[in-house]
């Protein structure tokens, strides 16, 4: 058994690497963007590499080069059905409704007519998304018609760019006044309105839909759950201030009494249906019901840390350190047994 790792900076392979270490298991690490990737490959069983939505090299052949290499026998992480829909509202939408997922009603057009008659009955505020965007990037809320149909028209037009320089700066200033950041973050947020972030040039402007979904009042938090095979750990986010927004926040908590059995169930039945290697979901609550607003396979491994535990499928506690890079591990090197 062989395991291949693209190695970069800030993702699940530092952990990776570090457990394969420690555990004597074989690896290799291979570069993804290389030509020769499946050369590289040929001693290999398995294909570990955890990517970013905001690589847009990446996301123009991760999914393609997975799936063919699951086509020639190899297990990969992630796989088919954990990375299909990542960074893909849109596709989420149909998936989370297909497995009958509880989630905030959602309404999504791909002609103006349509989305502009619906705006004209819709009951506000409504939270507008673009389809792809992480950490509450590219999401906002429509107090009224009058927000709504421009938000439509420039859809239908124009359309949106993946990256926001107004919105991304005023995100650095928040995080350098809560002590989360410095200056030189704060300077370029600056720049990127002259010379933007080289993802942004590798895409295309959103545009031929538009994505409101149902805002759900009352909530300071979320809470995400991460399930990864047979067990799960979860984080509450608050909101930032005078703010709807909880994702990317930077304001957390772990405390196990803030997480209700219920919840935990849905994620692990969701998982289930899913089929995923491992998926996060993020939760609001309406009348004290869970909700599912976005998932994702993947997440920053320093907001977890401090978990104090994890529960398995029986939703038993478990106190203490865990490392859930390893269960990815060995969860792919089970699969090939």
């Amino acid at each position: 058994m062989k395991i291949g790792i693209h190695h970069s900076k800030g993702s699940f392979s530092e952990r990776w690497i570090e457990y394969c270490q420690e555990k004597n298991i074989e690896f290799k690490l291979v570069d993804c963007f290389k030509s020769d990737i499946l050369l590289q490959l040929n001693d290999c069983d398995v294909l570990l590499w955890h990517f970013h939505q905001n690589n847009a090299s990446a996301m123009l052949f991760a999914r393609q080069l997975l799936y063919s290499l699951e086509m020639a026998g190899k297990k990969v992480f992630p796989d088919f059905h954990t990375i299909w829909h990542f960074d893909d509202k849109l596709g989420q939408k149909y998936l989370l409704e297909a497995i009958s997922a509880p989630i905030p009603q959602t309404w999504v057009f791909y002609d103006k007519k349509d989305a502009l008659l619906w705006a004209e009955k819709a009951v506000y505020p409504v939270v507008f998304k673009l389809r792809c965007g992480a950490g509450s990037q590219n999401v906002q809320l429509v107090h009224n018609k009058r927000h709504a149909v421009k938000l439509i028209e420039k859809a239908f037009r124009n359309g949106f760019p993946k990256y926001d320089p107004v919105n991304s700066l005023k995100e650095r200033w928040r995080r350098f006044m809560l002590g989360k950041t410095n200056l030189h973050d704060v300077f370029k947020g600056l720049v990127r309105f002259i010379v933007p972030p080289p993802y942004s040039k590798g895409y295309g402007k959103e545009r031929g839909y538009v994505y409101f979904q149902e805002f759900i009042p009352g909530n300071d938090s979320d809470i995400r759950v991460v399930v990864i095979g047979d067990k799960a750990f979860a984080i509450k986010r608050l909101v930032r201030k005078n703010d709807f927004r909880a994702s990317g926040s930077g304001n957390i908590l772990y405390d196990r009494e803030l997480f209700d059995e219920n919840t935990l169930k849905i994620s692990f039945q969701l998982a289930q249906k899913l089929r995923s290697q491992c998926v996060a979901f993020d939760y609001v609550y309406k009348n004290g019901k869970p909700l599912v607003v976005e998932i994702s396979y993947g997440f920053s491994p320093e907001g977890y840390d401090l978990c104090p535990g994890y529960w398995d499928k029986n939703l038993n506690w478990h106190e203490g350190k865990f490392n859930p890079y390893g269960w990815m591990v060995e969860n792919v090197i089970h699969s090939c047994l």
